[in-house]
């Protein structure tokens, strides 16, 4: 069967294939029919319908020949293919019936319209849409919409398209006065936004609007109640955003890898202030929260079955290598070595594939960093510090001594002779451009730890004196707050961790994001890959202020599904003397067009095979106009 397999999947949609080894719909025992000529009320249709998230759907199909419409049972039959092949046409699964199947996906559609109807449980919407590669027109709108008005209980539905091609029609469809809505309007209007399931007992602890970023110290029974859109966090039980983000910043990714309930709630401060400093039920669903007073037994329960204690196993690093490879000749093997962010970026670029551009670069490893420490004493220091008491049950104390610890060691000069020859090959081999000076630990892109974010990247550093103090800011990032507090939580042991570095050709990227190997938003969907991009620079891509663009790209039909716009007024780009600047984003508007798409997801699938085929992949990549650049690939925490 699996020759079938990949000659199909040459000509059949996957979504399509997949469905093909499923047990016959005839088999299932269900007593309703498999189709309704009409839903005439709400009983009707939650029995054709199921669930999936936040969303309740069903599917329709519209013959064009009879002006019959079938809406489907979705319990019987996954996608409109299986009901069209099966049961209306009565044809078998051969390539030629699925390639007259899927012109019905084009704008002159010889048989059928195939579209849905979606019900959006946390905004209380209902809406009717196409697959995001259908290439309807307005006409064709304009005829579903007279048909559902005349069959489903509902009437004047709301047209959601899905796709840039669809957006552009919805154009026309609304000047035949049927009212349309953006999946970016329903993701920004939606009232609650569940980021990671789960249930957890805590101390609520609610942050008070204007708190910065550096006085953000939390015990890690805290379930933190959050105002405002912050960079990232140091370990708590359950985190509450009144402000959305994305699944992709660095803190839901920290949420996600730690296992713990995390939401986005729009009033979470009206409705739980008066909770502040009390220990709290908090649970997370797809639809809904709870939280509440803990009871003394769910207190005692949550105790007795807290997890062991987590330990993630680091490999012991090579402290003896004084070579700066390029990435050109480096192996994600290296990683005990370079670190994993240089290794894997290597494993990358010294395939020299066709579809793949990485920025020139070179890695500085691990030796470098133990021969600052050890020539200036501060491995004493590091020690004393470890070794006090205080430091792991005070953690106000531990993260004063850790600023103290980084500032020694950014103070401390680097040996001359190091930063000459670093800075006579970044000239020799990158040019005299900006370059980015990257963190590459032995404490991160493992297996059961990502460590996103947690170490410094200093960008467009320009001249020798620059590149030497970006390096040291680069080695003290090792011992950034969040970093200790990650590792300690997993079980990492502070002595074993050592910082390499990776230095970079910049970028100056007119648009920059991330890209996950699967669909977050629909774990049923086994071939899409899941895309945020924001216009300049990526920074704020993962640190989650601002909602980003958000996209579904289907990888097998070449559909883009939108979820989110992003409008950002202004974008972050190079400054001509070093480091980076805010200005006025010229490119407002559609960052990920159908083509960049579909470029940067045949770049991705390139390398794919490149790592473990047991997790999905977190790729960071930059557009400079046109052309896509990959910079970074590891493990998605979330697999």
């Amino acid at each position: 069967m699996e020759w079938l397999a990949k000659a199909l999947r040459r000509i059949v949609p996957i979504f399509v294939l997949l469905s093909y080894f499923q047990p016959s719909a005839a088999n299932a025992q269900y007593s309703q029919r498999v189709y309704v000529r009409d839903i005439p009320d709400r009983a009707t249709f939650d029995s054709y319908s199921r669930v999936l998230g936040s969303d309740r759907y069903n599917k329709f199909i519209i013959d064009i020949q009879t002006d019959d419409i079938y809406f489907i049972d979705v319990n019987l039959f996954k996608i409109h293919a299986d009901f069209v092949l099966g049961v209306l046409l009565k044809q078998p699964w051969t390539a030629e019936n699925i390639r007259a199947y899927n012109k019905n996906y084009e704008l002159k559609k010889p048989r059928f319209i195939l579209g849905y109807i979606t019900e959006h449980l946390k905004v209380n919407k209902i809406t009717f849409s196409f697959w995001e590669g259908d290439k309807i027109d307005a006409a064709g709108i304009a005829r579903v919409y007279k048909k559902l008005n005349s069959t489903f209980f509902k009437k004047n539905l709301i047209f959601r398209p899905d796709s840039p091609s669809q957006e552009r029609v919805a154009v026309a469809v609304a000047k035949k006065n049927i009212r349309t809505i953006t999946n970016h309007t329903l993701y920004k209007s939606a009232p609650y936004q569940a980021f990671n399931k789960g249930a957890a007992v805590g101390r609520l602890r609610v942050v008070k609007r204007g708190t910065a970023y550096e006085e953000l110290i939390f015990e890690r029974e805290d379930i933190v109640l959050l105002q405002e859109s912050y960079p990232d966090i140091s370990p708590v039980a359950g985190i509450m955003s009144a402000i959305f983000s994305t699944p992709l910043s660095h803190v839901n990714l920290r949420a996600t890898g730690w296992g713990i309930p995390n939401s986005g709630f729009r009033k979470a401060k009206a409705n739980y202030s008066k909770l502040d400093g009390k220990i709290v039920f908090y649970k997370v669903g797809d639809r809904s929260h709870t939280l509440r007073l803990a009871t003394m037994s769910e207190i005692r329960d949550f105790e007795k079955n807290k997890k062991a204690r987590r330990t993630v196993e680091i490999p012991q690093a090579d402290l003896t290598t004084a070579a700066m490879p390029m990435l050109t000749h480096l192996k994600a093997s290296q990683t005990i070595t370079y670190g994993s962010k240089t290794a894997n970026l290597g494993e990358i670029a010294s395939r020299n594939l066709p579809k793949v551009r990485v920025p020139k670069g070179f890695g500085l490893p691990f030796f470098y960093y133990q021969k600052h420490i050890a020539e200036n004493g501060l491995q004493a220091k590091i020690e004393a510090l470890l070794s006090a008491p205080k430091f792991a049950i005070d953690i106000r104390w531990r993260k004063a001594e850790l600023q103290k610890l980084r500032q020694a060691i950014a103070e401390a000069p680097i040996d001359p002779a190091v930063l000459d020859a670093v800075y006579k090959r970044t000239r020799l081999k990158l040019g005299s451009g900006g370059v980015f000076v990257r963190s590459s630990t032995n404490a991160e892109d493992l297996e059961g730890f990502n460590g996103a974010g947690l170490y410094d990247t200093v960008p467009n550093v320009r001249g020798k004196h620059a590149i030497g103090e970006a390096i040291k800011a680069v080695w003290a990032s090792l011992w950034n707050f969040r970093a200790v507090e990650e590792r300690s939580l997993f079980g990492i042991p502070q002595r074993a961790v050592y910082a390499g570095v990776l230095i970079q050709t910049g970028v100056n990227a007119t648009a920059a994001g991330v890209l996950i190997t699967t669909n977050l938003y629909n774990p049923e969907d086994t071939n899409s890959f899941t895309i945020n991009a924001k216009s300049g620079l990526g920074i704020r891509v993962v640190e989650g202020t601002r909602v980003p663009e958000q996209i579904v790209f289907d990888t097998a039909n070449k559909g883009t599904k939108i979820i989110s716009r992003s409008d950002d007024k202004f974008m972050l780009v190079f400054d001509d003397k070093g480091g980076i600047q805010e200005v006025a984003n010229p490119h407002r508007g559609v960052i990920l067009t159908e083509e960049r798409a579909a470029r940067l997801a045949e770049s991705v699938q390139s390398f794919e095979h490149l790592f473990p085929a047991r997790h999905a992949l977190d790729v960071e990549w930059l557009l400079e106009g046109e052309l896509v650049w990959i910079v970074q690939a590891r493990p998605y925490v979330g697999n």
